[in-house]
């Protein structure tokens, strides 16, 4: 069993193709999944998803490129949001993007401090987007879990050596997308190779981009998930079973409010 923990099901993704895309999963090994939520006003169509399907869960969240269509949200109205939809796992994807600006930086700065505040407050565990942002991201986890701890993905990870050593010396997960399959991505596979703990590395689509090799150029789904496992395991030196284990049990660690059926 596999478990999708980055899995954009709503909005355009997919459309009218969602069944059929959640059955390739499933026929794939992969479930549950988590919907992700990137826009906080698309957050009643995310739950619906994951009201619709048993092995499927979901998140609230303001994507950094997002943070200015509420700037002055807070926790409390991040909580108000979620309602507490009893198939919430996680708080985000939120996070500072530096590399598109779509939102002032001290409007994601502040989103992103309410949804760390909103993790806290839930015990929930908070996904973060961060491009070309490395050290302002270090800098303000170690800021942030000196106030109080809280759980953590750096998810579709490709930042430096540097904020994934900081990062993991404060207990961060790190997720794998169809990136390390990428003929270019030597740095990527580095850093999944040689430096993210072995109990804090799990596996993404991030949809409907990045499909690993050989699907590259595809738009992207959880059924292609296993390629990404299979290059994980050839980084690591592991056999596809124990990635398969290794990438299941760090991910229900992590989102611990899934519970997996029998």
């Amino acid at each position: 069993m596999l478990i999708d923990s980055h899995a954009n099901l709503h909005g355009d993704a997919y459309g009218e193709d969602l069944g059929a895309v959640l059955e390739r999963a499933r026929s794939a090994g992969v479930s549950p999944i988590i919907a992700i939520c990137c826009r906080l006003n698309e957050f009643g169509a995310v739950s619906a998803i994951a009201d619709a399907h048993e092995d499927v869960w979901c998140t609230l969240g303001a994507h950094p490129h997002h943070a200015k269509d509420q700037p002055d949200i807070t926790a409390d109205g991040l909580l108000a949001l979620a309602g507490g939809h009893q198939k919430l796992v996680a708080i985000g994807e939120t996070g500072l993007d530096l590399h598109y600006n779509y939102s002032p930086f001290e409007q994601q700065l502040a989103s992103l401090k309410a949804h760390i505040e909103a993790a806290r407050i839930t015990g929930l565990p908070i996904i973060l987007h961060c491009r070309n942002a490395d050290e302002a991201m270090a800098d303000l986890l170690e800021e942030e879990m000196g106030k109080g701890a809280f759980k953590a993905l750096l998810h579709c990870y490709t930042g430096g050596e540097a904020l994934a050593r900081r990062a993991s010396a404060l207990g961060v997960w790190f997720s794998a997308s169809g990136i390390i399959t990428f003929k270019k991505a030597d740095d990527v596979r580095a850093i999944f190779r040689d430096i993210i703990p072995e109990n804090k590395v799990i596996v993404e689509t991030d949809c409907p981009y990045l499909a690993p090799v050989p699907h590259r150029g595809s738009r992207n789904e959880p059924a292609f998930l296993p390629h990404v496992v299979e290059k994980l395991a050839e980084l690591r030196g592991w056999t596809i079973e124990e990635a398969q284990e290794r990438t299941t049990q760090n991910c229900l660690a992590l989102f611990d409010r899934i519970k997996v059926p029998g």
